[in-house]
């Protein structure tokens, strides 16, 4: 279970971000939204996460700042949801953090680590990383999410690891076709899959979209008493009916 203290989320205007944000809310739990202070759409997301019930942080993206905001809330969990793509990095966000995957996915979600630990209340840190991130690093996507993960790994907190397979739906703003249509063959195929016999297998590799994802690890980070978690899309998927026994993978 995660402290007392609320739920800080990073990475809250994202696809998964937005779902988590509203699934803390819906728990109960005093939920902390955090948005870049320089985002283009500050007001829009000011608007809808203060709606929702949550509470809007724009602390800048500096350790030192970070460190202070933590500190002062003394959170009992920490999301970090934070990732960008090719795309955007090509085109630029206006945000004074340069968006590519070193500097957003693995500086931001360290930086926020760091902050975490430095808080002293020992928050339950969740991260978003994916299928794979355990193996060879086949591209600097994967490479980014693997030391995040031992970053994790090798810190004082308790924490958990999501890696799902494909997450995609039809309600993701971000336009991201390849993906999508991957995902949707993918699943077509894994059903086949199953039909014969093969569930568990095709469980594993299954898409989730933003809201599943996000009731997935928002239940592991609230119902399990594990403090070191590491969960694939078959336990994703298992802690979405409720069944959080087995179908945790720990370390």
């Amino acid at each position: 279970m995660p402290g007392p203290g609320p739920v800080f989320i990073a990475g809250a205007t994202g696809y998964t971000g937005r779902e988590v944000v509203r699934v803390c809310v819906e728990r109960g739990l005093e939920t902390v939204a955090h948005v870049r202070p320089d985002s283009r759409r500050l007001e829009h997301w000011t608007r809808h996460f203060e709606a929702l019930g949550a509470r809007v942080d724009t602390t800048a993206w500096s350790l030192a700042d970070m460190k202070a905001t933590l500190e002062a809330l003394q959170p009992g969990g920490v999301h970090a949801l934070l990732g960008t793509t090719k795309a955007r990095g090509k085109r630029g966000s206006g945000s004074a953090v340069v968006d590519d995957y070193e500097s957003v996915d693995y500086g931001l979600s360290v930086m926020l680590l760091e902050a975490a630990v430095a808080c002293g209340s020992k928050p339950r840190f969740v991260y978003l990383s994916a299928m794979g991130a355990d193996g060879r690093p086949v591209n600097a996507y994967m490479d980014v999410r693997k030391r995040v993960e031992a970053a994790v790994r090798g810190s004082e907190l308790p924490y958990v690891i999501a890696r799902p397979a494909f997450v995609t739906g039809d309600d993701r703003e971000e336009r991201r076709p390849a993906e999508r249509v991957a995902a949707k063959v993918s699943d077509a195929l894994l059903g086949l899959i199953a039909r014969v016999g093969a569930g568990e297998f095709a469980d594993r590799y299954r898409s989730l979209t933003g809201a599943e994802l996000a009731q997935a690890m928002v239940a592991l980070a609230c119902e399990s008493r594990d403090g070191k978690l590491v969960a694939e899309t078959s336990q994703l998927r298992g802690a979405l009916g409720g069944a959080l026994g087995g179908a945790l993978g720990a370390t």
